[in-house]
């Protein structure tokens, strides 16, 4: 256990018995296979040296019999405890594999946002893969190995000892020279490992960005470039795979070259002794199985610790995802609100991202929307506008100031509490692989089927889906690929439809949309802002110039808030933004 405990730190040790105490119970009985195995496969020299002296050295044929039969047994009892141990502890490697699945997925829905700015989504989700599939392999196989060897050493040199102890000297001095090296390279491994790790995520990003966006990427003829690039990436990723692989390749030569010579040192001294008359045939030849066995077992060793160093780095990136806390957490007693009237009240707000912090997103901002009032935001590019957005769904929290609903502080409610009050259409709609009914339920999973159906007719979206090949089983790919813009737009208005929230957010749904989808969104948005308070983010002053209240945004602030014809007189930025878009003559 003292290598085990020299190959994975304590935080991997602390992440695998996590997982595998749940299963204990298997984890005894693997235990117990893999002793008697152990033990079983070290009973065979005993019959190997019965087999020498009381079968062949004999010449009886009943004694052979007998001893070939004892051997025969021995060989059956190690077949079956093999199958045990296999099948239970691949199937605690697969169990416990499938629940750090599970929980680093779960774990990463928890956190907020920023996390995953800070952070690749395909470096994450190499972890979730590939990381988890090395840690497979050493919890359903290599761990096992490595306990079933370590108990074959230990038993081989105690019984090699009972067999001869002059003989058992030679290898007992062997095994210092053997483990020495194996314990100084190992920590040079364990950063190896962890470099090939990451450098493969590297790899999984690299791909996932550039065929994510295959279009631009050859739209722009980009192909000879990435190519260039992948190569580079690709071979940074095997530079250090070859620097791990030779030192486990030295380590291994090492290895062979110290244990096959102590044993033939050890036959040429128990060769000398039989002719001597001071051994019998049958102690040699019990001597060398196990000398056989010990030396195989300590080659094992050595390979598999540069398993368990490789399972190391993968341990520990997953363990700081496990480890990574989210930001936004609810209240130890958060407070109750049913279904919100809709009031929001915006006091003192001060909001930097964590990843610019000395560049203020949200400056000063005080703000009220009644309850069932539209109001619109519009300024310039950075003005805020999105993320009051992301502040109003508290996926941050301001360094100052605070946000109420209906009286109520945001922060005193339960985040799952507060986004419930919630209904977002953004300006690119997200939409998820899998049916349109399923885009559909996103957000109410239990709706019945008619229900769906009428948010998708409010939304202008059913005759389009039922021309669909499935209608509303039809499967869509991911991101809505197949779908046109306002088609999108319309389905994720169905969306916010069919969740039925007090407050509405729209992320400037009809700005990126051709003139007939534009149409056939704006016809849905009155059904959808009817009796909500609505925030619309609006790019194109022209969708929002018959707002109740428009508020004007400039570098986090809000520096107005009128109607359309109020603004254009007394807002100077807003009456220059009306300008660019609508031409001096409509003004």
């Amino acid at each position: 256990m003292s290598q085990t405990a020299s190959a994975l730190p304590p935080r991997a040790l602390g992440l695998a018995w996590r997982f595998i105490r749940p299963y204990r119970r298997q984890v005894l009985l693997a235990l117990l296979a893999l002793v008697l195995t152990a033990l079983v496969t070290l009973s065979m020299g005993q019959g190997v040296r019965l087999l020498v002296d009381h079968g062949f050295m004999t010449g009886s044929a009943e004694q052979l019999n007998r001893t070939l039969g004892l051997f025969l047994l021995l060989v059956l009892a190690l077949a079956l405890g093999t199958f045990s141990r296999f099948y239970l502890v691949s199937w605690i490697g697969e169990r416990c594999v499938a629940d750090i699945r599970r929980a680093v997925f779960d774990h990463l829905l928890t956190l907020h946002p920023g996390f995953f700015e800070d952070n690749r989504s395909s470096e994450i989700q190499s972890r979730l893969t590939a990381d988890t599939t090395l840690l497979q392999s050493v919890i359903g196989s290599s761990l096992s190995m490595f306990l079933r060897n370590a108990l074959m050493v230990v038993g081989g040199v105690v019984l090699l000892f009972i067999t001869n102890v002059k003989l058992t000297s030679i290898v007992v001095l062997a095994l210092p020279l053997v483990l020495a090296p194996i314990l100084l390279m190992g920590r040079r491994a364990r950063s190896l490992s962890r470099q090939s790790q990451d450098r493969i995520a590297d790899v999984g990003s690299y791909v996932a960005e550039t065929l994510g966006q295959i279009k631009t990427v050859q739209a722009y003829n980009h192909q000879p470039r990435d190519r260039a690039l992948f190569a580079d990436t690709v071979e940074a990723a095997f530079e250090v795979a070859r620097l791990r692989i030779r030192q486990r390749a030295w380590l291994i030569t090492l290895v062979i070259v110290l244990v096959l010579g102590a044993v033939g040192v050890m036959l040429w001294v128990g060769g000398m002794d039989v002719i001597a008359g001071r051994m019998s045939a049958g102690d040699l030849a019990a001597f060398v199985f196990y000398s056989l066995i010990v030396g195989s077992a300590v080659g094992t060793l050595s390979e598999v610790l540069g398993e368990l160093q490789r399972a190391a780095g993968a341990a520990q990136r997953i363990a700081e995802l496990l480890a990574a806390r989210p930001a936004i957490v609810a209240p130890a007693l958060p407070a109750e609100l049913p279904r919100a009237v809709g009031l929001i009240e915006l006091q003192g707000l001060h909001f930097a991202y964590p990843s610019r912090p000395q560049q203020a997103a949200i400056d000063g901002l005080d703000l009220r929307i009644e309850p069932g009032q539209t109001l619109a935001l519009v300024g310039p590019s950075g003005a805020g506008k999105s993320t009051l957005f992301d502040l109003l769904l508290r996926f941050y929290d301001p360094q100052q100031g605070r946000i109420l609903l209906d009286g109520q502080p945001i922060a005193h409610l339960d985040p799952a509490t507060l986004r419930s009050q919630f209904a977002l259409v953004a300006q690119q709609p997200a939409l998820f692989r899998g049916t349109v009914e399923a885009n559909l339920r996103y957000g109410r999973p239990e709706a019945s089927f008619e229900q769906v159906e009428a948010a998708a007719r409010s939304a202008h979206a059913h005759e389009f889906i039922e021309r669909l090949p499935l209608g509303y089983q039809t499967l869509i790919g991911e991101g809505g690929a197949g779908l046109s813009g306002g088609q999108r737009q319309r389905l994720a208005i169905a969306r916010a439809l069919l969740v039925d929230a007090p407050i509405l957010l729209l992320d400037e749904a009809t700005s990126a949309l051709d003139a007939q989808s534009e149409y056939l969104v704006q016809q849905a948005l009155p059904t959808l802002m009817a009796g909500r308070t609505t925030l619309v983010i609006a790019h194109r002053l022209a969708t929002v110039q018959h707002a109740e209240r428009i508020a004007v945004m400039d570098q986090g602030r809000v520096v107005a808030v009128g109607t359309h014809a109020q603004l254009i007189e007394t807002s100077p930025l807003y009456a220059r933004l009306a300008a660019l878009q609508f031409g001096a003559r409509e003004l």
